[in-house]
């Protein structure tokens, strides 16, 4: 008697990039939570007296998460499998460093050139990586041209920034640290890239859990090698949102991963600033203390999503 035939289920289809309008929502949206994450990390490494140590509590809370992701999400599990499969060039993986590398810069540049600065001279440097690992290819939707309405977007973003930061206290300008600055931006675009490019061959929880992999031990060696793993000088606070960078770090590096897969660096990178602008804003407005709603902030806010047009024009013609 012939034995039955084994039926083998289809494959699911892999799951496409989203629509570039709704990834870059998606990114806007990751970029408020990015501003809250700087304000909460800036307030933690204040309230220690170390602000090394705060970048290790962030890394540390989105790799707990990434752990616990591993237990209960089948798509980082399978995501991981997919990747042993992809044979990725080894530096593919290296997308955490750029990350690690933004957020211990930002621990020793910004006492000394002042926030106003170093974001101005980040968002230039991550404007200038995007174009250029754009038009390498390096991003999962391949090469984009070098056009002028791309450059044109770019420099939209760093003058709309500079706006955004009229008024704001300026330390030294020391050209060394500027220059530092916006080579932790370069990082930043080359951070977005290589995550889409494991995502891509994988799915985007398993290019959260690369990125964190490899970002993790390079703040706790940073963090070792500047002392601060003996411990805090000041007691650990009990304010429990001090402690909610990690979790909002995950939620940044997925959005970045879901907008590099549809509309490239360049244009995420922007959308990014936009949101951190708008999250600014709030904050402003919203915490006991503050400045309040900054109309130059509004209007860098603004300019910055229409920068992320700009630079997107030609592209949509096509």
């Amino acid at each position: 008697m012939p034995e039955a035939a084994t039926v083998v289920p289809p494959a699911r289809p892999a799951r496409g990039p989203l629509p570039a309008w709704a990834a870059l929502s998606v990114v806007a949206a990751v970029g408020v939570a990015s501003a809250a994450q700087g304000a909460a990390n800036g307030e933690l490494g204040v309230r220690l007296g170390e602000p090394t140590l705060a970048a290790v509590v962030n890394n540390a809370g989105g790799t707990l998460l990434v752990v616990l992701g591993l237990a209960v999400l089948p798509s980082m599990r399978t995501g991981l499998a997919a990747l042993r499969r992809a044979r990725l060039p080894w530096w593919s993986y290296l997308g955490g460093l750029g990350g690690a590398a933004i957020v211990v810069l930002g621990a020793y540049v910004v006492p000394v050139l002042g926030v106003a600065v170093f974001t101005i001279a980040q968002v230039a440097g991550g404007s200038l990586g995007g174009l250029a690992v754009d038009r390498g290819g390096l991003a999962p939707v391949g090469r984009l041209p070098l056009t002028a309405p791309r450059i044109a977007g770019g420099l939209l973003g760093v003058a709309a920034v500079a706006l955004a930061q009229l008024g704001q206290p300026v330390g030294d300008l020391a050209l060394g640290l500027v220059l530092l600055a916006v080579a932790g931006g370069l990082g930043v675009a080359l951070q977005s890239a290589l995550n889409g490019r494991v995502s891509a061959a994988s799915s985007s929880a398993a290019g959260v859990a690369v990125n964190f992999a490899v970002s993790t031990p390079a703040v706790l060696l940073v963090a070792a090698l500047a002392g601060a793993l003996t411990g805090p000088a000041q007691p650990w606070p009990s304010a429990w949102y001090l402690y909610t960078g990690g979790l909002l770090g995950v939620c940044i590096v997925a959005g970045l991963v879901v907008g590099v897969r549809s509309a490239g660096v360049l244009r995420t990178g922007l959308a990014l600033v936009a949101g951190q602008l708008g999250g600014a804003l709030l904050l402003d407005a919203l915490l006991p203390g503050g400045p309040g709603a900054r109309p130059a902030v509004l209007a860098g806010a603004v300019l910055t999503l229409l920068a992320v047009v700009v630079a997107g024009r030609e592209r949509r013609r096509r």
